[in-house]
């Protein structure tokens, strides 16, 4: 192995977008029922003026969009869907979190519409994150089925998918994917919202340009198996491992899965459910979404700076969050403090040089108020995290540095061999 390898695909020669400072290392969703250590990645996407596609895609915003002409394509969407007769017509999943207090209230408040909301639970709720999302339903008044998973098969997922991907998410995003689709054919509901597109990130997530706007069911994203190739449902990976070694070495059961399981195809077809991004037909914007929020249902953000970056509005329901954001940190050289000042940048909320301020304080800080429930929830010891996080620090990224590791290049210019 060289000196600088790149590791799960990345672009070796790491860059920094010129407007909203993001690395060219930011990884693309990638087919979760794949997912090994050494799955190849694709990566944000770069210009030749070294401008990042999320920068591309909202200077189009900007720019380019009729917002009136596509909120009339909304309600012509609405009115083909709309309900009166005492069912639900669409389901906005969300956490009570700004994005979805946001999608729900325009939805049934001035599209009309009669949206069931549905939540997948966090591993572990924060005292703030319960409190929004009680006001979600009980002050903004919504419907919501609020799906817990089989506790034992989610800390063994979780542990897992650490020890083997260094993703400690995989499990609530497997659960997000699966889970609308699987209450839309409960329910008979034909038609769901996410929130902002994938292109607000850069990434178009495996979708066409022509169907930009829908949810296409595309590889990967939980909707259907038979999306997913000719394969056994034994041989998806969860956590990293086939799942049928996961029931051999942990006396599991299939059953306990189910509910991180793609459907089966037939079910969906027959159903002709529609799933669309709200962010196609309306302005996204994350911190207006939180004074939104603030104003409807009395939203309330962190009592404290959310440790990895300098906001409080943003991931705030699950104690596991900000390792999340620090593993990212690790694998790939991107924080929280980056991806919340790139957002900013491209929205026109801060500067592109005041995002490098606030990478250079704050990516990277090392989340330490949930550490010792964290340490719990996933059986690990302080040392045997931080030793796999060591393992997954990639040679062109990282340099030690008298016993101390050090990024080899940042956005400020700081980094050991810029």
């Amino acid at each position: 192995m060289s000196e600088q390898e790149a590791w799960y695909g990345l672009p070796k020669e790491v860059k920094f977008c010129k407007v909203c400072n993001i690395t060219n290392q930011r990884p693309n969703s990638v087919n979760e029922y794949e997912h090994v250590r050494d799955s190849k990645k694709k990566t944000i996407y770069f210009n030749e003026e070294g401008v990042c596609g999320a920068c591309l895609n909202k200077e189009r915003q900007h720019a380019a969009i009729d917002w009136k002409q596509r909120e009339e394509e909304l309600w012509e969407l609405c009115d083909r869907y709309r309900r009166n007769d005492g069912r639900y017509d669409c389901i906005v999943p969300g956490s009570g979190g700004k994005d979805s207090v946001y999608a729900s209230w325009l939805l049934k408040y001035k599209f009309k519409m009669h949206p069931l909301t549905v939540t997948w639970s966090p591993h572990l709720y924060t005292d703030v994150g319960w409190r929004n999302f009680q006001s979600w339903v009980h002050k903004g008044g919504f419907d919501n089925y609020l799906f817990t998973p089989n506790g034992k098969a989610h800390r063994l997922l979780t542990r897992l998918a650490v020890q083997n991907l260094l993703h400690p998410f995989q499990p609530f995003i497997l659960g997000q994917k699966t889970f609308v689709t699987r209450m839309c054919v409960r329910f008979d509901i034909p038609l769901a919202f996410y929130g902002e597109m994938p292109g607000e990130y850069g990434t178009t997530d495996g979708l066409t340009k022509a169907d930009e706007k829908k949810f296409s069911g595309h590889a990967g994203s939980g909707f259907s198996l038979d999306m997913l190739g000719d394969v056994d449902i034994m041989d998806l990976k969860l956590g990293g491992l086939p799942i049928k070694e996961i029931i051999e070495k942990h006396g599991a059961e299939l059953n306990d899965f189910c509910a991180y399981l793609p459907m089966q195809g037939k079910m969906v077809r027959e159903k002709n459910i529609d799933i669309y991004f709200l962010g196609y037909f309306v302005k996204w914007d994350p911190q207006e979404c939180y004074y939104f929020s603030v104003d409807k249902i009395g939203f309330e953000a962190n009592p404290v700076r959310t440790e990895g970056t300098y906001s409080k509005y943003n991931s705030l329901d699950d104690r596991i969050d900000g390792y999340f954001y620090y593993t990212s940190w690790i694998k790939f050289g991107m924080g929280r403090a980056m991806q919340d000042s790139s957002q900013e940048v491209r929205n026109k909320k801060i500067t592109t040089e005041e995002g490098k301020a606030l990478i250079k304080k704050f990516d990277g800080e090392f989340p330490t108020r949930y550490y010792k429930e964290f340490l719990e929830y996933i059986g690990m010891t302080d040392a045997e995290f931080r030793a796999k996080c060591d393992e997954f620090r990639s040679p062109h990224l990282w340099a030690k540095v008298n016993g101390e590791w050090k990024l080899r290049h940042t956005p400020s210019g700081d980094g050991v061999d810029d």
